[in-house]
């Protein structure tokens, strides 16, 4: 019985959540981000201030959520994130993934579904932050590139959706080209939920019986030169390959982390 109270209150709750969320992103689209265009001058510090606002506006969100009682979370290795120029590669299990690793990345980058630029709620703030549409086509990964080799910390999915509930994967080669083509080695972070919550297909309200447990596990640095090596320093080649890799490496990760 107290499960089901417990559940009915995450359903109300999330209700909750994402409502705060939206009304949130509007005020800051409407007030904060036109008084940075009107106060501030230089487009540098600019962007740096509108991402500074999101990645505070992110943080305080997820301990709404977690004060809700909506889910608890833990983060290892999360100082191998407080550093510049992070090609951030990640597995994308639920819809609140980059909220979570944006609050917790300074100066945070990252590739924006170019849907978003249209949505009234997310449109100002993407403007504003500079963040990248992935609607540009082959630009997209220069663009990428040119973000990390400026000092910026880019975060991507490699499969460009959440992942299915089953936990199949489908990786995309674009966060590849851009670790090969920029030369930039990867910072790798596996992301589990348990139970499943906001996953790829399920509908917000769908909450489970109990309260999920985030974990968010940095880790090490996967060195990308010797992909270069091996494929002849042929870069499509290279790609590839580190795709595959990539592939075995956040599976190896996920059911490293749901048999623990």
């Amino acid at each position: 019985m107290l499960e089901w109270l417990g559940r009915a209150w995450r359903v109300l709750g999330t209700g909750i959540a994402f409502t705060s969320f939206g009304l949130a992103c509007l005020l800051l689209g409407l007030l904060y981000f036109p008084l940075l265009s009107l106060l501030v001058r230089q487009p540098a510090r600019r962007e740096r201030l509108a991402r500074l606002a999101v990645q505070r506006g992110f943080g305080l969100f997820v301990e709404w959520m977690r004060l809700l009682g909506l889910l608890r979370y833990r983060i290892l290795g999360a100082e191998r994130l407080q550093r510049k120029g992070l090609l951030v590669l990640a597995n994308h299990p639920t819809l609140i993934d980059v909220i979570f690793l944006i609050s917790r990345i300074a100066d945070a980058d990252c590739v924006a579904k170019a849907g978003l630029a249209r949505n009234p709620f997310t449109r100002l703030p993407l403007k504003a932050t500079g963040y990248i549409c992935n609607d540009s086509g082959p630009g997209v990964v220069e663009d990428c590139i040119r973000s990390i080799h400026a000092g910026h910390n880019l975060v991507i999915f490699p499969e460009g959706t959440r992942t299915s509930e089953n936990g199949e994967m489908k990786l995309q080669r674009g966060a590849a080209n851009v670790a090969v083509r920029g030369g930039c080695n990867i910072t790798p972070v596996t992301i589990r939920c348990e139970p499943l919550f906001l996953t790829k297909g399920r509908p917000w309200w769908r909450v489970p019986l109990r309260a999920p447990l985030l974990t968010i596990e940095v880790g090490e640095d996967i060195i990308v030169q010797p992909f270069m090596d091996q494929a002849g320093q042929i870069p499509s080649l290279a790609a590839r390959r580190l795709t595959k890799y990539l592939h075995q490496y956040f599976l190896k990760e996920t059911q490293a982390h749901a048999g623990a």
